[in-house]
C-alpha cells in the first residue's frame, strides 16, 4: 500500500521536474542561501536551448511589474500542510434541515489563499464560472497581508498566514507607500490558483473600483493569457462626488475563452423576436451578382412562396435583357396571377441582390431555412420581407445537432424553440445601466431578509444573476472566494429554482470579525462567516416559500468546510527534526483531537474526489466505514480493523480503499491483507495514512 501525501502539491517542483525533462543539460547544482547544495536550473544554458532572443536582465520589453512581484509568484506555487474540516452542526441539508450534511453546495471557512490550494487538485479545471467582489482598494477598505518582509525559510512555512500579531487583514490607506504593491500581491497568486479551476470554457468575472481598475485588467492579461479579457461599466448609483468627477459607476472585469458564446436568455429575445435574418445584400451590386438579382413570388392569398423569376444572368444571357446591370430597372408588375413580385431592394430604396441564386433559393425555401414577413407602412415598394436562418444555426441543422427548425408559411415542417440558440442581441453589452444592479438594491436585498443592514455595500443579486444568465448551464460549478454576504450562492439558488437547474456553489470566506459597534454586531453576529450562511438560510427558505411546488428538488443547503492545520502530526512532514527517543511518545501520526470524518475530507482532497460527493456511513464488524460516491472510495480509520472487515471492503469493489497505517488488528491481517484484495478486488488501488 501507498502512503497519501496530504498536503498539497509544491507547484516550483513540478515546475523545475517539467524543464529537468525537456533540458536535462540545464540542470545544475548551486548552494543556496543556507550553504546547502541544491539542484538548480541554469538559465544561460536554458536560454540557448530556447532560442536566441530570450530577453534578460533590463532590457526594454513590455511587462507589467510591480515590488515583489516575484515573491507573489512564489506564494502562489509553495506548498502548505492545511486541510479542510467539515462542521456538521452548522450546515444545512438539500431541504433545509438544520445540521444535514447532502447538500453539493459548498461554505468554506478560511483563507482564500489557502482554501484555493487545497482546491486546486479536486477541482482542477471543473469551474465553469468564478465571480469574485475583492477589496477594491479604496484607500478605507482592507486588504489580505501576505506578508513579504522575512526571510525564504519563515516566508515559505507562513505561506501568506497571520503575521506575529495574529492580524490577517491589515487597512490599507491612500498614504501606504505600498499602497498599489500591496493589493497588487494580495490578488495575483490567488488569481494564479483560480485560473487552474477554470474548465477550459470556463470564465472568471471580477467586480472593481476605478482604483485598480487598471492593474486589474494587466494581471487578467498576464494570467489568463489564453483568453480574451475585457470589462464592462456597471451603473451602480446616480452618482457620488469625487473631485471634478461624479463617479456612479463600477466594472466586472472578464476573462473569457476565445470562442465564448453567451447563454441567449428570454430578455435577449425581445428585441430580436426570430433566428431569421433579412435576405437582402445591400454590399454588392447587381453588376457584380447578377445572378442572385430576380424576383420572388409570393401569393396575394395566403403570402406563401409558390417561385421566382430568372435572374438578371439568365435575362443577359438569353437576351430578354440588353445592356449594363446597373440600368436593369425592377418591373414590380410582373408575376403570375395572384401572386406579387418581392425584388431585393434596400429599405431607401437602393436596388441590390438576394443572398442566393434562385434553385438555391427554391431549395433552401423547401427545407424550412426561408420564411416571408410581411411588411406595414409605404417606405418600400415592397410589402413583403424575405428572411432566411443565420448560416450558423443552418450548419447545425445540416449535421444533425438540430432536429427540428421553425418556418411559418409551411405547416408541415416541425418548429425549434428559438430560445435555444443564439441570435442577434444576446451577446454580453459593454455598459449595463439596469437600476437593479444599483448598489441601493444589493442594500435592499439584505434588509429584506435581516430587517436591517448587516452587511455594507452587498452586490444585488438581480447584477450576479445577469451574469450567470449568460454564463453558466444548468448543471456546473461557481466558485466565489471572496463571498462576503454570499449573494453568489442567493443568486445559484434563485437560478435553480426559475428553471429547474442544479448549478452548485463553493463560497469561500475569512472569517473577518465584525466591526465593533456595527449593526451587525449588534445583532449578534461575531464575524461574516456567521452572516453569509445565516443569509444563505433566510433566502432559501424565502424561495421555498414562495414557490412550495417548484423548489420541492431544489438545494438550499450546504456543507460547512474549516480550513485548519493539517490532521497530521508534524512528524509526518518533518521527521529530520525529530530525535529517535521522541519516536516512543508518537504511538499515532495524527493528531488526537480529530475525528475520523475530519480525516474522510484530508483523503478526498488528496485523491481529488469532489467535496460535494455523496457520504454514507455504515458499520462492518464493528468499525465505522465511509463509502463515498457508492463506493468509489471506502475508508475506515477505526484501530483494530480485522480481516473480517478488509475482506467486506475488497466484495464491495472501491476505486479506492484508505485506512490507518496501523490500525490492523494483528500481524496476521497484515499478513493477508493483500491476498484478500488480490482475491475479491485486485484493481482497487489500496493507500494508507
Amino acid at each position: 500500500m501507498d502512503n497519501l501525501k496530504m498536503h498539497t502539491p509544491n507547484k516550483a517542483d513540478e515546475n523545475f521536474k517539467k524543464l529537468a525533462e525537456l533540458f536535462p543539460n540545464a540542470v545544475t547544482e548551486t548552494i543556496d542561501e543556507n550553504g546547502v547544495v541544491v539542484r538548480a536550473i541554469d538559465k544561460d544554458v536554458l536560454m540557448q536551448e530556447i532560442n536566441t532572443h530570450v530577453v534578460d536582465g533590463k532590457e526594454e520589453r513590455y511587462q507589467f511589474t510591480w515590488p515583489d512581484k516575484k515573491k507573489s509568484v512564489l506564494l502562489a506555487n509553495a506548498p502548505i500542510n492545511k486541510t479542510l474540516r467539515p462542521c456538521r452542526e452548522e450546515s444545512v441539508g438539500k431541504d433545509g434541515t438544520p445540521g444535514g450534511f447532502d447538500s453539493e453546495n459548498l461554505y468554506i471557512e478560511g483563507d482564500n489563499l489557502e482554501v484555493l490550494k487545497l482546491l486546486q487538485e479536486t477541482y482542477l479545471g471543473k469551474i465553469k464560472m468564478i465571480y469574485i467582489d475583492p477589496p477594491y482598494n479604496t484607500g478605507h477598505d482592507f486588504v489580505y497581508e501576505d506578508k513579504f518582509a522575512q526571510s525564504t525559510e519563515e516566508y515559505l512555512a507562513n505561506s501568506g498566514q497571520f503575521d506575529e500579531e495574529g492580524n490577517r487583514l491589515l487597512s490599507n490607506t491612500e498614504n501606504n507607500g505600498r499602497f498599489h504593491t500591496d493589493w497588487l500581491n494580495m490578488i495575483y497568486p490567488r488569481l494564479r490558483i483560480a485560473r487552474d479551476l477554470l474548465g477550459r470554457d470556463g470564465v472568471i468575472a471580477i467586480s472593481i473600483g476605478f482604483h485598480e481598475m487598471c492593474n486589474l485588467l494587466k494581471i487578467c492579461q498576464e494570467v489568463f493569457s489564453d483568453r480574451q479579457v475585457f470589462s464592462v461599466s456597471v451603473k451602480t448609483s446616480g452618482g457620488k462626488p469625487n473631485g471634478a468627477f461624479n463617479i456612479s459607476n463600477e466594472y466586472v472585469v472578464f476573462a473569457v475563452p476565445n470562442d465564448f458564446i453567451p447563454i441567449a436568455v428570454e430578455e435577449d429575445m425581445k428585441e430580436y423576436a426570430s433566428p431569421y435574418h433579412g435576405m437582402n445584400l445591400a454590399t454588392f451590386t447587381q453588376d457584380e451578382r447578377p445572378n442572385q438579382a430576380y424576383p420572388i413570388y409570393i401569393s396575394l392569398k395566403d403570402g406563401a412562396v409558390i417561385g421566382c423569376g430568372k435572374s438578371l444572368a439568365q435575362r443577359m444571357a438569353d437576351g430578354t435583357f440588353v445592356g449594363h446591370a446597373k440600368d436593369y430597372t425592377y418591373d414590380y408588375k410582373e408575376a403570375p396571377e395572384g401572386a406579387v413580385a418581392v425584388w431585393p431592394i434596400t429599405n431607401k430604396g437602393e436596388q441590390c441582390v438576394w443572398r442566393l441564386i434562385p434553385d438555391r433559393f427554391i431549395g433552401d425555401w423547401k427545407k424550412g431555412y426561408i420564411k416571408v414577413v410581411p411588411i406595414n407602412g409605404s417606405n418600400t415598394k415592397n410589402k413583403y420581407a424575405i428572411q432566411y436562418l443565420s448560416g450558423g444555426i443552418i450548419d447545425k441543422i445540416q449535421s444533425g445537432e438540430i432536429k427540428t427548425y421553425r418556418i411559418s408559411d409551411n405547416p408541415e415542417i416541425p418548429t425549434i424553440d428559438i430560445k435555444d440558440y443564439k441570435t442577434a442581441g444576446s451577446g454580453i453589452a459593454s455598459i449595463w445601466d439596469d437600476k437593479s444592479f444599483y448598489t441601493a438594491r444589493g442594500n435592499a436585498d439584505i434588509k429584506e431578509l435581516f430587517d436591517k443592514k448587516v452587511f455594507s455595500y452587498p452586490k444585488p443579486v438581480d447584477l450576479i444573476l445577469y451574469i450567470l444568465k449568460k454564463i453558466v448551464p444548468d448543471d456546473s460549478f461557481v466558485l466565489d472566494f471572496f463571498s462576503g454576504s454570499a449573494t453568489v450562492a442567493h443568486a445559484v439558488m434563485k437560478q435553480n429554482a426559475s428553471d429547474g437547474g442544479h448549478r452548485k456553489y463553493i463560497l469561500v470566506q475569512l472569517p473577518e470579525i465584525c466591526e465593533e459597534g456595527s449593526e451587525a454586531e449588534r445583532a449578534g453576529y461575531k464575524n461574516i462567516c456567521e452572516i453569509g450562511k445565516e443569509r444563505i438560510r433566510r433566502a432559501g427558505a424565502k424561495i421555498k416559500e414562495e414557490n412550495p411546488l417548484g423548489t420541492q428538488q431544489l438545494d438550499v443547503g450546504f456543507r460547512v468546510l474549516k480550513c485548519d492545520s493539517s490532521n497530521m502530526k508534524d512528524v509526518y512532514y518533518r521527521p529530520d527534526e525529530y530525535e529517535p527517543s521522541l519516536f516512543e511518545s508518537l504511538t499515532d501520526n495524527i493528531k488526537e483531537d480529530r475525528t475520523p470524518e475530519d480525516l474522510l475530507f484530508q483523503v478526498m482532497l488528496d485523491l481529488g474526489v469532489l467535496l460535494s460527493s455523496k457520504i454514507e456511513e455504515t458499520v462492518i464488524s464493528g468499525k465505522k466505514v465511509f463509502q463515498v460516491e457508492d463506493n468509489f472510495l471506502i475508508a475506515c480509520f477505526d484501530d483494530q480493523v480485522t480481516e473480517e472487515v478488509i475482506t467486506e471492503v475488497a466484495k464491495r469493489k472501491p476505486y479506492y480503499f484508505v485506512m490507518r497505517d496501523s490500525s490492523m488488528a494483528n500481524d496476521s491481517v497484515a499478513a493477508n491483507f493483500e491476498q484478500i484484495f488480490a482475491t475479491y478486488s485486485p484493481d482497487t488501488v489500496r493507500k494508507v495514512l
